[in-house]
Order: C-alpha cells, then sequence, then structure tokens
C-alpha cells in the first residue's frame, strides 16, 4: 500500500464498492495521491466478470480501479470483524455503495463505526438516497436516465434513447471524490467525521441542472432550453462527421468567414443564437452543402483555431493523439494477469507533483497477506484467517 504524491498524501481509503460510481470516486481520490485499499468478497467485484475482449480481466475493471491495492474480506464471516476494525484504526474514509440494511447486517453501519471511530469519512453510495419510498431499490446508471428524463432527452418522449458511457456513474464519481475531499478538509478544522451521502438520482438531476427549472405558473410541455439549435451540432461532411458549435457571435461570425458565407453574418435574422435556431432549417442546409465539399479531419485543421470543432473520432483514436500525449493521459500499465497495456494515467493533474509509478487495478486478492501483515498480522494467524475463510 503505497501512496502517490499529492494533495491528499497520506489519506487512507478503504473502498467497499463495485461496479462503476462509487469505485471510480475512489479511483478519483487515489489520482489525488490517498492511498485506497479495494476490500472484495470472495466472489470479487461483479465488474470483473462483465464482457471483455480481455480474457484475463474485465476491461471495465481494469479501467474503473487504477491505483490501488486490494484484498479479500469476506465480512459476513465471524472472524472478519476483528480484521476490519484493525482496519479502521488507521483508515480516514470508508466507502461502499451497499443497499439499504446490509451494512447494519455487516456491522459497518454508519452510527455504528461513527461512535466507534468519530474521525472516520463515511461515504455511503445508492441508487435513490438514504430516505424516501425508493431507498431500498438498487440503482444502476441506464436506470436512473430512463427515471431522470435523460433518455427522453437524448432522443423524444416518444422514442428515448440511453446515453452510453455510464455519464451518470462517472458523475457521480466525481461527486464523491469532491464531497469526500470537503469532509476531509472539515475534519482538518473540527477534528470530527461526518456522513457523505451520493446518489445516482442526485448525480442524474445535478446534471441536468440547466433544464431542471420550471417558472411558476409556466405550463409542463415547454422546451427545457436544453438545446442551443441552429448550426450546433453534427453536420456530414465529405468523409466523416462534424461538430460545430458556434454560438457567440465571434464564432459565428468566423465559421460563416471561413465557410464562404459572409452573407449569413451580416443578416439582422441570423444575429443570436435564438434567431439561428428558429432559422435551422435555412441555415443547416447551406452550411452542410459547404462542408460536403471536404472531410471532417480537414475542416477541423481549417477551422479548428477559430471555430469550436471536432470531427467524430473513435476511442482507439485517443491513445495517439497529440493532445492526449503533450498532456500525459496515457500511462503505461503492467498487470500480474493482463500483462501491459495503455490506459488513462489520472483524470485530475496537480503541477507540481512529480510523475509517479502507473499502478494497475489490483488482481482478486492480490494485496491480502501485504495489508495483513502491516496490521501485525502473524503468517500462523494470516494461515488461520485464510483457512476459516476470513480471508482469500
Amino acid at each position: 500500500m503505497t501512496a502517490e504524491a499529492g494533495p491528499l498524501a497520506g489519506v487512507r481509503v478503504l473502498d467497499l464498492s463495485s461496479y462503476i460510481a462509487a469505485p471510480y470516486g475512489c479511483t478519483l481520490l487515489a489520482d489525488q495521491g490517498a492511498e485506497v485499499l479495494k476490500i472484495e468478497s470472495p466472489e470479487g467485484d461483479n465488474l470483473r466478470n462483465y464482457p471483455s475482449t480481455l480474457r484475463s480481466e474485465g476491461r471495465a475493471f481494469l479501467g474503473v480501479n487504477r491505483g490501488k491495492s486490494g484484498m479479500v474480506l469476506d465480512l459476513k464471516q465471524a472472524g472478519a470483524q476483528a480484521v476490519f476494525d484493525r482496519l479502521l484504526r488507521t483508515t480516514d474514509v470508508l466507502v461502499h455503495n451497499f443497499r439499504a440494511g446490509v451494512p447494519e447486517r455487516l456491522g459497518i453501519g454508519y452510527g455504528a463505526l461513527h461512535a466507534r471511530h468519530p474521525r472516520l469519512i463515511y461515504c455511503a453510495v445508492s441508487g435513490y438516497g438514504e430516505t424516501g419510498p425508493l431507498r431500498s431499490r438498487a440503482g444502476y446508471d441506464q436506470v436512473l436516465q430512463a427515471m431522470s428524463g435523460l433518455c427522453a432527452m437524448q432522443g423524444t418522449p416518444e422514442k428515448p434513447q440511453i446515453v452510453y458511457g455510464s455519464v451518470v456513474d462517472y458523475y457521480a464519481a466525481a461527486l464523491l471524490a469532491s464531497g469526500v475531499a470537503s469532509a476531509l478538509y472539515e475534519r482538518s478544522r473540527t477534528g470530527a467525521g461526518r456522513l457523505v451521502a451520493v446518489s445516482l438520482l442526485r448525480s442524474a438531476l445535478a446534471m441536468q441542472s440547466a433544464r431542471m427549472v420550471w417558472a411558476d405558473n409556466e405550463p409542463r410541455e415547454v422546451s427545457r432550453d436544453m438545446r442551443s439549435g441552429g448550426i450546433t451540432g453534427l453536420h456530414p461532411t465529405l468523409a466523416g462527421q462534424l461538430y460545430l458549435s458556434a454560438n457567440t457571435p465571434h464564432f459565428w461570425s468566423a465559421l460563416c468567414q471561413l465557410l464562404g458565407l459572409e452573407d449569413l453574418a451580416t443578416d439582422p435574422r441570423y444575429d443570436t443564437v435564438r434567431k439561428r435556431a428558429q432559422h435551422a432549417e435555412v441555415l443547416v442546409s447551406r452550411v452542410r452543402a459547404t462542408l460536403a465539399g471536404r472531410s471532417a479531419l480537414e475542416w477541423e485543421a481549417l477551422l479548428g483555431e477559430r471555430v469550436p470543432c471536432a470531427a467524430t473520432r473513435q476511442i482507439e483514436d485517443m491513445f495517439d493523439h497529440p493532445q492526449v500525449h503533450a498532456e500525459g493521459m496515457v500511462d503505461h500499465f503492467e498487470h500480474p494477469a493482463v500483462g501491459g497495456f495503455r490506459g488513462l494515467s489520472r483524470a485530475i493533474e496537480f503541477g507540481t507533483v512529480p510523475a509517479t509509478p502507473a499502478i494497475p487495478a489490483p488482481t482478486l486478492g492480490q494485496h491480502t497477506d501485504t495489508v495483513l501483515r502491516g496490521l501485525d498480522y502473524s503468517a500462523e494467524e494470516i494461515a488461520a484467517l485464510r483457512c476459516a475463510r476470513v480471508v482469500a
């Protein structure tokens, strides 16, 4: 368990969670220098079993759990509580995403742990929150997308569409990291820990703060003003698709000039974003007729310095993108089972922090013995725990 340099260096985190939201929140804490220990049941995080073209480990698990050590501790076994309590003596943050009632059955509910460890930051990630009629339901990214209006916005109310990429989970992970960091700052002043509660429902609605505004006396069936309209969006070209964003007067003028459509820039019918949205049919037709003369990559090179735009790419193209390389976003990892692979190095950059070795996601129980030895368990005691199936 070697902590990286960073603003959270010296902070110890126990990650009891699975899937994406809570585990990636812990990874973001590791990116900031925290020492994160992932504790799994003997069955392991189910994300390890998700479909993958990698035979020895799930690709999603590798991407979500970098920067952690890992051990197996079966909290359902009688002898596990003593091991867990010993771990908590040097722990600053505990994170889990158990459903309501499970922590209490395992003896790790907030009330019980806070009484014994008042400095502990206790972070619980749920589908729907700590109270209310849905508190006991299992929550998953796309379930919350459907519930919260994201699917209807992505498509239409009559033909909703899923937003792939687990966007609700990843935003919840960011909320987790932010909330835990705030609680750690508070503890530095007060000496007291607290409960930090994150839910996928809050994440899904927070992502739509710009739409979740309902004025007094406003009818239900109104546009929620999310999309700027007009020519902003994806457009076909001679080869590939190009996304254009030209909402400001400056960018709209530059786009018209570079496309040879100067008359549009000076036409008062199109001099605001709202007006351009109202005349989208006319504008899009003319813009696309011009875009058809070059490929998306060619237009990106021509427009890029003066008009926000991007040719659509696949994720594989980003591994060798010059901007990604310049920012040092990709690192090379060595995994005991997978071998060498390239992956995201960290999500947050701290300019004064020196580069540290890339730490891949742990194999199931990879560091169990190392952790137990660090807790002063003898070889005989570790063997006994393993025989009793408390650890693996």
